[in-house]
């Protein structure tokens, strides 16, 4: 096997030397398509650099009896892997001819170019074998010294952990999987995108899809922005429907690096390309998908009025069986000015399958939400709501509440599975839907809709299928179930709503890891400042203790931990009276709020003190228990203790105090805020996991980098809980994690986590999990101390043989 091959030398039948994406990038170039040119570092090169280099011996060494389920040794093990192959030398014979066929690229060019170098893995035996996504890509790389060494790194991703995980999960033998290396001229494109030869939504095989957005592929192909969407008629070659979405930024290549830069004005809500250039994109994908004999998936670039192919794979979501959704063209729309629709007009179809879908976003809270759309600006439009309207808005904030308690659904713009609109939703068994993006304006007030909150999709009208759904379900709890199973680590419930109290009581949990304050303070209505200025102190405090005793006596004798407010500045602002007494601030998630503010308002803390005081002493329900929020230094929590000793609030054997622990700094310093005396911790992994990663919650284009299951962060859940049990202290998370991800509950468990705090339609789904994770975490144990009790064994058999 030659080391290099240009992408002329190699057809599909090249899978073993190339891997899907070379074999595929060379077939299209012999058949004479639009590709931009390239070459690829077979296989061979990768094996040929292992074995100059005595590489297999010592990464089989590495990979022996790895369990991949651990993830430290994990990525342990692909550290080491990664450094024996960077740490070789690449062989003379390989780096010569990279930098060669690098420099006739060049030529080619009359310039020294830019290049893209892509990971193509490929299996000697399995030349149908799927690696897509495992392996590293590298853009923008110039010089043929940073090709040779891009080149390298590519070889040396084929054990990132993920792939490493991924071939021993398909019984895939480590060194039987190559890498082929694809180096190929970047194409520094004003538009881009993607083309599916058959519509993937109506799967009708004579109507092809095209969306196209300004800038680098990435944006489209990722989903950042919405692109434009043109369907197209194979047989006739014409264009049946377009929907014009207005971009507001792109990505391009700005020196070195990808960079984000602002689309004119002018040209946000134009249509992306002309008419024109879109038959030339169907007639060049038509003779792909004619070439392949089989529907593509087509990735495509246009500079300076060219068009180019950079990817083509078949499409593998298409579903013979499925029934088809009849397309109707609806001609020419733009999503930025959408007819307006009559307000008076109702529609019902039978089923989804004929609905109109008018917005799609990401399905937060399950189940189907049917009514009038009620599209508020602000909070401060909520007399509007109507119990039964479907709630659209922007986004969600704290005092949106009673509205959102009205509504039959919620949507929103923004967010994503964490963010208010969908935690909130979801704790009170209403459908939700965000980050749609557009929905506050291709809905209109007072049009039907049929929110599916399982699936994100608006659909127009009554849907009556769903409306039979909804009626069944209407009378049926959303928490019947079977018995739950008992487990060692507590199982906590999140709750805010005070009618949700005597219901959820019912449920299978040790009580409320996590009462919010703010939606109890939202419903008094009015500023605590403003309240206290006017004379209305003792009416706070008897409201609010009036509902916390509501919570207790619910839950008597299981502990209540509430949580005191949390509200940002931004928030308290929408409460009447509030903009005369809070601060602009720029980023209010990271500004005045949580302990802090008790701090510097002592005051207004302390009236939250005495409704606590008055639950406990006047009503007797001494199950109520305090927790701090945000707490960034040690001594904000000596300060907060300090007041709540002034106003006769102390530590004892039934009144416990707990910290919110959702700042890096009280991760690194949790064994200090130990030792200055709480009884409990409780992770908030949504803040924790933002501040960490630095990733807003809220953003709808970063959503699928936010994940709790990061090894930073199940780093700082491991430090927490072991300290936290050094000193004796319980240890809780509040968060919907454990019962999406039951490795993740798993690791809590494996953690010594103390109990776990969720939504009230995930109780009996935590148990069981948690339960299970239990379980096999006994028995893994119990295996280990069965070993360790036959080796001492031989060992003892072993000594009475040689005494003999």
């Amino acid at each position: 096997m030659k080391n290099v091959l240009w992408f002329e030398e190699i057809s599909k039948k090249s899978l073993a030397e190339a891997g899907g994406k070379g074999a595929n990038l060379g077939e299209m170039t012999s058949a004479g398509f639009p590709v931009p040119p390239g070459f690829v570092a077979t296989s061979g090169a990768y094996f040929k650099h292992l074995d100059a280099n005595n590489l297999r011996g010592p990464i089989g060494a590495v990979l022996n009896g790895l369990d991949v389920n651990d993830n430290d040794k994990l990525n342990e093990a692909s550290e080491k892997i990664q450094k024996l192959i960077m740490d070789g030398r690449m062989p003379e014979e390989i780096r010569n001819d990279l930098v060669n066929y690098y420099k006739k690229v060049c030529e080619r060019a009359q310039r020294e170019v830019y290049v893209a170098v892509r990971s193509s893995a490929t299996a000697e035996d399995l030349p149908g074998a799927s690696f897509a996504g495992q392996q590293s890509t590298y853009l923008n790389i110039k010089g043929s010294d940073n090709v040779v060494e891009s080149v390298k790194m590519c070889w040396a991703s084929l054990f990132e952990p993920r792939a490493i995980y991924y071939r021993v999960q398909n019984n895939f033998e480590h060194m039987k999987v190559g890498l082929a290396a694809v180096v190929q001229m970047m194409v520094q494109s004003e538009k881009s995108g993607v083309i599916f030869t058959v519509d993937p939504l109506y799967q009708d095989p004579n109507l092809m899809s095209i969306e196209t957005g300004y800038g680098l592929g990435e944006t489209v192909v990722s989903g950042q922005i919405t692109p434009d969407t043109y369907r197209i008629d194979k047989s006739l070659m014409t264009i049946v429907d377009k929907s014009i979405s207005k971009q507001t930024w792109m990505l391009t290549k700005i020196g070195d690096k990808n960079q984000r830069v602002e689309i004119k004005d002018e040209m946000q809500g134009k249509q992306k390309i002309q008419d024109s250039e879109v038959i030339d994109l169907a007639r060049i994908a038509s003779k792909i998908e004619h070439h392949y004999q089989f529907p593509q998936d087509i990735e495509y670039a246009i500079e300076k009025g060219n068009i180019y192919i950079v990817q083509s794979r078949p499409i593998t979501t298409l579903n013979k069986d499925k029934e088809k959704i009849e397309f109707k063209p609806v001609g020419s729309v733009t999503t930025s000015a959408i007819p307006e629709q009559k307000t008076s007009t109702t529609s019902t179809v039978a089923n989804f399958s004929e609905a109109k879908i008018l917005a799609k976003g990401l399905g937060s809270s399950p189940g189907i939400g049917i009514g009038k759309v009620r599209i508020l600006n602000s909070s401060k439009e909520m007399k509007i709501m109507e119990r039964g309207d479907i709630l659209v808005t922007d986004m969600t904030t704290p005092d949106f509440v009673p509205a959102m308690k009205k509504s039959a659904a919620i949507v929103t713009n923004t967010g994503g599975m964490t963010s208010h609109a969908a935690i909130v939703s979801r704790e009170l068994g209403i459908p939700c839907v965000v980050g749609t993006g557009n929905a506050t304006q291709v809905l209109k007030t007072g049009v039907d809709v049929t929110v599916d909150g399982t699936h994100g999709v608006i659909y127009e009208g009554i849907v009556a299928s769903a409306q039979k759904e909804q009626g069944e379900k209407k009378d049926s709890s959303m928490f019947a179930g079977e018995s739950a199973p008992i487990t060692g680590t507590k199982i906590y419930v999140n709750l805010a709503e005070v009618e949700l109290a005597e219901k959820v009581s019912k449920l299978p949990v040790d009580g409320v890891g996590l009462l919010r304050a703010e939606f109890m303070i939202a419903d008094i209505g009015h500023h605590p400042r403003w309240m206290l200025e006017n004379g209305k102190g003792q009416e706070f405090i008897d409201k609010l203790a009036e509902n916390l005793r509501r919570f207790a006596a619910a839950f008597y004798p299981r502990p209540v931990v509430y949580r005191a407010t949390d509200f940002k500045t931004n928030e308290y602002r929408n409460l009447e009276g509030g903009e005369k007494y809070e601060p602009q601030e720029a980023n209010p998630m990271m500004g005045y709020r949580g302990a802090a503010r008790y701090i510097q308002e002592p005051e207004l803390f302390k009236m939250e003190l005495e409704a606590i005081k008055k639950v406990r002493e006047v009503f007797g329900l001494r199950n109520i228990w305090v927790m701090i929020p945000f707490v960034r230094r040690v001594g904000e929590l000596k300060a907060i203790k300090e007041i709540m000793h002034s106003a006769g609030l102390y530590r004892t054997r039934d009144f416990k105090l707990w910290i919110m622990v959702e700042v890096p700094s009280t991760v690194m310093l949790i064994d200090q805020f130990c030792e200055v005396g709480i009884d409990g911790v409780s992770v908030g992994t949504n803040d924790l996991t933002q501040l960490m990663l630095g990733i807003d919650r809220d953003n709808a284009t970063l959503a699928k980098g936010f994940d709790e299951r990061n090894e930073a962060i199940l780093r700082a859940l491991k430090r927490v809980i072991t300290v936290c049990n050094e000193y004796g202290v319980t240890s809780s998370l509040c968060g919907q994690a454990p019962s999406v991800y039951p490795e993740f509950a798993e690791k809590l468990v494996d953690f010594g986590i103390t109990s776990m705090s969720v939504n009230p339609d995930a109780v009996e789904r935590t148990r069981k999990i948690v339960n299970s994770a239990e379980k096999r975490i006994m028995l893994r144990r119990l295996a280990m101390l069965t070993a360790n009790l036959q080796k001492g064994k031989d060992e003892v058999s072993t000594s009475l043989e040689y005494d003999d």
